[in-house]
């Protein structure tokens, strides 16, 4: 689709690739509404917008947080109002560390905020979409969604998700007027990752983006039609790799796993009576 054709959802719009997709989006010629949870932060980047040259009928934004049923049927009225033909998916959570130090409440919201939904938004946006000459959906994954890295268990499950279910999507919709697009960038320079990710990062040799060129990449992806596209090298090279025999890859992390921060020792409590009939 052309740019200046493109009328864009953006989820996750205040973040750093967020930001950066709307920049590019904008100069490209496209018309945006910027989504999030921060009014503030969204007027503020609209504002931002405007004044590099931006139409001001050419920029709309919306509260919402994706998670809630009431919100996302704000942004199908929203979407109908603005005739948006496009939604990237790019809202979403992080999680870095061992299985045992994450809360049960971080990986509920982790799984909630960046598999279920984009899921369910898309499923309420998916009607009308249907009826538009032409519509496209991109899902913002990770290579992480592809390759499974110690410290990115959680992560990875829900980027996973998103993979198979853009990748179902987009073979149930084909030969419909909807393209469903993914794009897996590799680690990128925002504030998604906190310092222990940095730490991890350099201790690995991990590469990384900068948000502006995934945000070109996102670009490319919506004019060039591409149904998957994973950034970065050796990522591309991983990620083919790991579909094929991801065993081979299992001993290539030792690195990583030595990386991760040192897990805090739990105590065991004493008192516990082992059950009959088991093995203590």
């Amino acid at each position: 689709m052309k740019p200046t054709e493109a009328r864009v959802l953006l989820t996750g719009a205040s973040g750093g690739i967020g930001q950066a997709t709307a920049r590019a989006l904008r100069a490209a010629g496209a018309a945006v509404l910027l989504v999030g949870r921060s009014a503030e932060r969204l007027e503020q980047q609209a504002q931002q917008l405007v004044q590099a040259g931006a139409d001001t009928s050419r920029v709309r934004w919306a509260q919402a947080d994706i998670n809630r049923a009431g919100d996302r049927a704000l942004l199908v009225r929203e979407a109908q109002r603005l005739d948006c033909n496009v939604v990237i998916h790019n809202a979403g959570l992080p999680a870095f560390g061992r299985l045992g130090a994450l809360d049960a409440e971080e990986i509920d919201a982790v799984l909630q905020t960046n598999l279920l939904a984009p899921m369910l938004l898309t499923q309420a946006l998916l009607p009308r979409l249907q009826n538009l000459p032409a519509a496209q959906l991109v899902f913002v994954g990770s290579v992480l969604g592809s390759i499974g890295l110690p410290g990115f268990s959680v992560y990875s499950a829900s980027k996973f998700g998103l993979h198979g279910f853009a990748q179902a999507l987009r073979r149930e919709l084909a030969g419909t007027k909807v393209r469903v697009q993914y794009i897996g960038p590799r680690s990128t320079d925002t504030g998604f990752n906190d310092p222990a990710v940095r730490h991890y990062n350099q201790a690995t040799g991990t590469a990384q983006d900068t948000p502006d060129v995934v945000a070109s990449e996102i670009l490319r992806l919506l004019q060039d039609g591409t149904a998957e596209r994973f950034l970065g090298f050796p990522e591309k090279l991983a990620v083919r790799l790991n579909a094929l025999v991801p065993q081979w890859l299992d001993g290539s992390f030792r690195r990583h796993r030595d990386s991760l921060p040192t897990p805090t020792p739990t105590s065991i409590p004493n008192d516990i009576t082992p059950l009959k009939g088991h093995a203590t």
